[in-house]
């Protein structure tokens, strides 16, 4: 008897961003902006992105104590101009060829995971635009959004509550012999009920999603708060008549036993 098989699917994957794709496909320059931030392309592969909701590279070099910042403001008043920092600080001697590859390459996945975040505004690309700091080492887009859309699995199968991504990070007490991790440490010192994620992240000069990370990994274990999620708004202003309808007992005793009448036909 031969063996039975099982046809092999092919999932079928919606584009973090149909613009981003038809980019690509056709290698264009540029920068794509969208609601939480700006992708930056060559020939069609990312080679720049930032967004007010990750620390810029500056701060991930600077805080994170690996360059001081009069060495980092130099090499921007120095090459900015000739969008040639990157190449700045190499050829200068601020840092090796492969520690600025690989921490540019950490910034632009890091932006990029907000950039290419569910927007509701318009999504703009204006050709010929590039960035001041210049190109390290082009990205394909496949490669960003994949790596997009395996963050935002990664977050909801921690903890699958959002909120906890912009909120204040309010740390809870923890459970006699509970431990965290050094980072996780780190964050929990730097929480004062007051900085979200993205403040502790540019406080410690670390990646936003990696602080998401942490903060939703101690949301799991229940050593911080996760606030209620937003009420959405209403769509439509309901009549005041319709509100005072709605306070009367009587009239909401009336609805019940209707509803129970219906359902028992």
């Amino acid at each position: 008897m031969s063996p039975v098989t099982t046809p092999v699917t092919t999932p079928v994957t919606t584009p973090v961003s149909p613009m981003l794709v038809r980019l690509a496909a056709e290698r264009a320059t540029g920068a794509l902006l969208r609601d939480h931030g700006t992708l930056y392309l060559v020939d069609g592969r990312v080679v720049h992105a930032e967004s007010p909701a990750a620390p810029g590279l500056d701060v991930l070099l600077t805080a994170g104590g690996r360059l001081p910042r009069e060495r980092w403001d130099e090499a921007v008043d120095r090459a900015g101009a000739r969008r040639e920092v990157g190449r700045f600080l190499v050829d200068s001697g601020r840092l090796r060829d492969g520690e600025l590859e690989i921490c540019h390459l950490g910034a632009v996945f890091d932006a990029a995971f907000f950039a290419l975040a569910p927007a509701g505004g318009p999504t703009r690309f204006r050709y010929g635009v590039a960035h001041w700091f210049g190109s390290v080492r082009p990205v394909s887009t496949e490669a960003v959004e994949r790596e997009t859309v395996r963050r935002r699995e990664l977050l909801d199968a921690v903890w699958p509550y959002g909120a906890v991504d912009t909120a204040p990070v309010v740390p809870r007490a923890a459970a006699p012999g509970q431990t965290v991790s050094l980072r996780q440490r780190a964050v929990l010192a730097a929480a004062d009920e007051v900085r979200t994620p993205a403040d502790i992240a540019r406080l410690l000069g670390r990646p936003a999603f990696h602080t998401l990370l942490d903060v939703r990994r101690l949301a799991a274990a229940g050593l911080v708060e996760t606030p209620p999620d937003p009420v959405p708004a209403a769509q439509h202003a309901v009549p005041a008549w319709v509100a005072e309808v709605g306070a009367d007992p009587d009239i909401a005793l009336l609805r019940r036993l209707r509803d129970a009448l219906e359902a028992s036909l």
